[in-house]
């Protein structure tokens, strides 16, 4: 079961407070202001700086 849409509304980048969507066919969630990718554990998002890993694409 992936994320819950209503929760991907609300969810935010806990390093900049913007929004986040979905990458890796639903494995993580990407932020596109400070390009932190939090993974997706059992249907959980992660949403910890320390967990993130940063990617430039």
């Amino acid at each position: 079961m992936p994320v819950d849409a209503e929760l991907l509304e609300i969810l935010a980048c806990p390093n900049c407070k913007t929004p986040v969507h979905l990458v890796k066919d639903g494995a993580a969630l990407k932020c596109n202001t400070c390009h932190r990718v939090y993974p997706v554990r059992d249907d959980i998002p992660v949403m910890l700086v320390d967990e993130a890993t940063v990617e430039q694409d």
